[in-house]
C-alpha cells in the first residue's frame, strides 16, 4: 500500500490530539510581537496575542511559511518513501500555497490543496484526507475527493469585536465605529476563498453568539451530518457549552469537536470570536 503523509499549516485549527491521532504534521506560520518573532502553536498562543494587542494597541504581524521551510518537510518524508499530500489555507488569504507549490516543483511526488478556505475549514479537508488515506486511497483518488469536497464547506463566524479587522485594514473606521455603537456582532463568510459580511446580530456576547448558530443550522436539510467544528477564539467555556446543546438540538450530528482558533487565524478575528464549519451535502 501506497504510503501517505498528510501535512498542512497551522491555520487549520485543530486539536493537538486530531494531529497526534492521524500523525498529521503541522506547519507553523511565524507571529511577530514587536520585535521577537515567534511560531503559531509553538512558542506562543492567542490568549498572549491579545494581551499584547491591549497593552500595546498594535496587531501581531503573521508571516507565511517559506519555500525553504516547506522543502525541508517535504523532503524529509520523501526520503522515507512517502507520497505528501499537503492542505494549505485560500491563496486569498496568504502566500503558504504558493510557497509549497514552488517546493513540490522541486521535489515532486508532492499533491497540494489550496483549500481556498480557513481554521477547521481547512481542517475538515485535513481530517478527510487522514481517513481517506487509512482506507487504502491513493494519493490521487485523495486529491479528487477533497477538490469535491471543498467546494461542500459551509464556513462562517461571528464577531465580537472589529477593532481587529480595523487595525489590520479590513474594515473601515466608519463601519466598525457604526457596529459598536450599534451593539452589532457581524457574521463573516467564506465564499470563493475570499471573505464576506454576512447577517448582522445585535445584543450581548451570549445572545448574538446563539441566534448566529440557530441562523446558520436552523430548519435546513442540506447539511452533512457526520461531523461539525465548533471553533472558537477562547469564548467563556459556559457560552461554548451551551453552543454544543444548541447544535445538538438543531441538527443530528454525529461528531461535534471543539476547536481553539490558532495565532494566525486569532490576530485576525480577535478574541470571542465563534464559528460552526461543516459539509453541506453533495449533488
Amino acid at each position: 500500500m501506497e504510503k501517505i503523509k498528510i501535512t498542512c499549516d497551522s491555520t487549520c485549527d485543530l486539536t493537538q490530539e486530531i494531529y497526534e491521532k492521524y500523525h498529521i504534521d503541522v506547519l507553523p506560520l511565524g507571529i511577530t510581537l514587536g520585535e521577537e518573532l515567534y511560531h503559531d502553536g509553538i512558542d506562543v498562543t492567542a490568549p498572549k496575542v491579545f494581551d499584547f494587542v491591549s497593552e500595546t494597541g498594535v496587531l501581531p504581524k503573521t508571516s507565511a511559511i517559506s519555500m525553504g521551510e516547506y522543502i525541508e518537510v517535504f523532503q524529509k518524508y520523501i526520503d522515507e518513501g512517502y507520497s505528501i499530500i499537503h492542505i494549505n489555507i485560500s491563496s486569498e488569504f496568504s502566500s503558504c500555497h504558493q510557497n509549497a507549490k514552488l517546493a513540490a516543483e522541486e521535489l515532486g511526488n508532492v499533491y497540494l490543496i489550496d483549500s481556498r478556505n480557513l481554521s477547521t475549514g481547512s481542517g475538515h479537508l485535513v481530517m478527510a484526507a487522514a481517513e481517506l488515506a487509512a482506507e487504502g486511497l491513493s494519493a490521487p483518488e485523495i486529491v479528487a475527493r477533497l477538490e469535491e469536497m471543498k467546494n461542500r464547506l459551509d464556513v462562517s463566524f461571528v464577531l465580537q469585536t472589529l477593532d481587529y479587522l480595523k487595525k489590520g485594514g479590513r474594515c473601515s473606521g466608519v463601519v466598525a465605529l457604526a457596529a459598536t455603537a450599534l451593539q452589532l456582532r457581524p457574521e463573516i463568510m467564506v465564499v470563493d476563498g475570499t471573505m464576506k459580511v454576512g447577517k448582522k446580530y445585535r445584543g450581548s456576547m451570549e445572545k448574538s453568539i446563539m441566534d448566529y448558530v440557530k441562523g446558520r443550522l436552523a430548519d435546513r436539510d442540506d447539511i452533512q451530518h457526520n461531523r461539525i467544528f465548533i471553533t472558537n477564539s477562547y469564548v467563556p467555556a459556559e457560552i461554548v457549552e451551551k453552543v454544543k446543546a444548541l447544535v445538538s438540538e438543531l441538527q443530528p450530528f454525529a461528531e461535534i469537536i471543539e476547536t481553539k482558533a490558532g495565532c494566525t487565524i486569532s490576530s485576525h478575528c480577535g478574541p470571542n470570536c465563534l464559528g460552526v464549519l461543516f459539509f453541506k451535502k453533495g449533488e
